[in-house]
């Protein structure tokens, strides 16, 4: 694949690959709109089933709107599945890795060949889809890394050759879950059980030929080829972790909280901003029902896209006696918007797994959590919510109703809810303050990646200014 010459009048063309889930897709479409928003071309890139699923939910048309920003699709080579069911985590995962390249390749050629659009002068990929990276050396151009996780369960992720040279992982049973992990830098009073973990794989594996296991040490192998990476955290909630990243990797960025600065720049009834990311159709019903609630007086529970029944494409059960209990005060959404949800003043707690982005729209929304980890880097995040941010309590894995109960209710009610919820007022201030239009240490770093790493096949000398 030859390397293209762009010439200095014309407009920049990022190609933005995230994961093919949702989780991923959410996140950097932001990323994507904020480089349109400052004058990028953009071509989005999902895989065929998710483009396909996005054509549902948002509406035949809706990924053809705007000229500038385009959306594209290649194969993963697995086989395609009926109606909006997740696709297989380990499968998927090694299907990108093995099978991503070439389609990739191609639809670049593709791109570079027409006359209605820019050639692609950067690349930024999902810090899991490593394939991309060599897709741009070879066609020259500088690809910025994505990690979507906190930068706590990043720099995790980047020490699992050490458990494995320490003897700790495959796990040999669950008695080491309990051992003390004191070398990871910046990262204190830690244990094993809250290093990410997966069902049935990554640190915790019991076999050194996981599936899961091997492809993030592959993935995390490559991250130095990147010319740069960017997070969706800010510098004040993780400090330390970002300067520990960045003694030890590519040039690191956090730009965050990604939502603050969309929410700043674009428009939400604009072209660009009714733009969505949901593979479900959002249930927008449960906004109105929340308008009639009084202040700080519901409890939003939301585990994200792995609840089983959503995992194979169905509206998830609950028991006809719940159902018959609760009438009048609860509303029952199969996908919702989130961060609205979080930003509603009748929201006044958050039951979560601990995804990321449910974390980060939680502290933009000063919205005090009961953490529930699952998987991935989830149990680094409650860690961190619970015992650095003062925002969460913790929930043990296999609780009954009455421990959820107990908790649920501190959290609405009891002096340690309250203390939390101050905790996450402050937090909101300074979210906003990294996100200052000419100030904000986000905003000043969404700059330099966009004049320094990804304007550099473009103006070459701005390097030496």
């Amino acid at each position: 694949m030859a390397s293209h010459t762009v010439s200095s009048g014309q407009k920049p063309h990022v190609v933005c690959v995230p994961y093919p889930a949702q989780g991923h897709i959410d996140p950097m479409l932001k990323v994507a709109k904020l480089l349109h928003n400052r004058g990028f071309h953009v071509t989005f890139v999902n895989n065929v089933y998710n483009h396909n699923r996005l054509r549902r939910s948002r509406g035949p048309n809706a990924l053809d709107r705007i000229p500038t920003f385009r959306f594209e699709s290649i194969p993963d080579g697995l086989l395609e599945t009926d109606g909006d069911k997740m696709q297989d985590i380990p499968s998927l995962c090694e299907a990108t890795m093995k099978n991503c390249l070439a389609p990739c390749k191609e639809l670049l050629q593709r791109i570079n060949a027409r006359d209605d659009v820019p050639p692609v002068s950067c690349i930024v990929a999902d810090g899991i889809m490593s394939f991309t990276l060599d897709a741009a050396e070879e066609l020259g151009v500088p690809e910025v890394i994505f990690w979507t996780t906190s930068a706590c369960g990043f720099l995790s992720y980047l020490y699992f050759h050490n458990f494995i040279e320490k003897d700790l992982c495959p796990l040999k049973d669950e008695s080491y879950l309990n051992t003390r992990i004191d070398w990871i830098p910046s990262m204190k009073h830690l244990k094993l059980k809250d290093i990410p973990s997966d069902i049935p794989s990554f640190i915790r594996a019991t076999s050194r030929d996981d599936i899961m296991l091997n492809f993030f040490l592959h993935e995390t192998d490559q991250l130095k080829r990147a010319s740069a990476i960017i997070l969706n955290t800010f510098d004040y909630l993780e400090h330390d972790t970002i300067q520990s990243l960045q003694s030890i990797l590519p040039p690191l960025y956090p730009i965050g909280p990604l939502n603050l600065l969309v929410n700043r720049d674009i428009e939400e009834d604009s072209e660009i901003g009714r733009m969505g990311s949901s593979l479900w159709k959002e249930e927008k019903e449960c906004l109105d029902w929340l308008d009639t609630k009084p202040l700080n007086s519901v409890v939003y529970v939301n585990f994200g896209s792995i609840t089983p029944d959503l995992v194979d494409g169905e509206v998830p059960m609950l028991p006809p006696d719940f159902l018959t209990e609760t009438a009048g005060r609860r509303m029952l959404a199969t996908w919702c918007p989130q961060e609205k949800v979080l930003a509603h003043p009748a929201v006044g707690g958050l039951l979560t797994h601990c995804g990321w982005n449910s974390t980060i729209e939680s502290l933009c929304g000063g919205v005090p959590m009961v953490c529930w980890p699952f998987f991935a880097e989830q149990p680094t995040n409650c860690k961190f919510c619970c015992d650095e941010w003062g925002v969460g309590m913790e929930i043990g894995g296999d609780v009954g109703r009455e421990e959820v109960e107990a908790v649920v209710r501190e959290l609405m009610d009891g002096e340690k809810g309250k203390n939390m919820r101050k905790k996450a007022e402050e937090w909101i201030g300074l979210a906003e303050k990294a996100t200052e239009h000419t100030c904000g240490s986000s905003e000043l770093n969404l700059q330099i990646v966009i004049n320094i790493v990804l304007l550099q096949h473009l103006h070459p000398s701005i390097l030496a200014s």
